[in-house]
């Protein structure tokens, strides 16, 4: 397993992308640690302040002729933090989500309370309902099946620091299920409850291992675990 480092090649400060950290750059990827409060994609209120429209414009170095693009290969939620990665062709776009599944994926969280197991996964059937919500059904033909695996980190009065697995990838899956548990993630506003002084959802893509598409060698990009995280368990 490789874990590849930044580009040493200079870019342009002029169109370096707003809320974006550029993790790992080559002629076929496009790795980035993305900020909570960022959408991956625009949606029908957001057009052009995302992570795809403002690595476009990198790639292109402003340049609307330019036949660079980026290729969304998976998305994170808006408040999500960390690793995304694009492709710069059709063909190893293809190549990465055929393998999705495949990869590994670690995440981390701080989650309100404590859980009774300290390690362990959580498995469901998970369903969505009319305005896009995700819930847990116990009729296997009514929901997919979500598998989440976690290690408690660490502990405070108030908050868990969970090291989280994903063994599926269900929409809005680790959110479901330590609400489910009773635990949900410290800032969900759809899944848990509001807290006051709560700045962002404590949710963030760690660190992701894949095959890359040209060379076919397993490598691994991290993104740091946000400051926040800790400072919540100071408190």
């Amino acid at each position: 397993m490789t874990t590849l480092k930044k580009r040493s090649s200079p870019r342009s400060k002029r169109h370096q992308p707003r809320g974006l950290t550029i993790l790992y750059e080559d002629d076929h990827i496009l790795v980035v640690d993305k900020a909570s409060g960022l959408l991956t994609v625009s949606n029908a209120k957001v057009r052009d302040r995302t992570a795809y429209f403002a690595l476009n414009n990198y790639v292109r170095k402003g340049n609307a002729k330019s036949r660079k693009r980026i290729y969304i290969v998976h998305r994170l939620d808006r408040d999500t933090s960390g690793v995304l990665v694009f492709a710069k062709s059709e063909t190893h776009k293809r190549f990465l989500q055929d393998k999705w599944s495949g990869f590994s994926k670690k995440y981390f969280a701080v989650i309100q309370g404590s859980l009774t197991e300290k390690e362990g996964i959580i498995s469901s059937y998970l369903a969505e309902n009319a305005v896009h919500k995700m819930y847990a059904v116990e009729d296997p033909k009514k929901g997919k099946l979500a598998k989440t695996g976690y290690k408690i980190l660490r502990e405070s009065k108030h908050y868990s620091l969970l090291e989280i697995d994903l063994h599926t990838g269900r929409k809005n899956q680790i959110r479901v299920h330590f609400a489910d548990a009773g635990c949900p993630v410290v800032g969900d506003k759809v899944y848990g409850e509001p807290t006051k002084g709560i700045k962002r959802l404590a949710l963030h893509a760690g660190t992701i291992n894949i095959l890359h598409p040209h060379t076919k060698q397993q490598v691994t990009f991290e993104a740091r675990l946000p400051a926040y995280f800790n400072a919540l368990l100071n408190r």
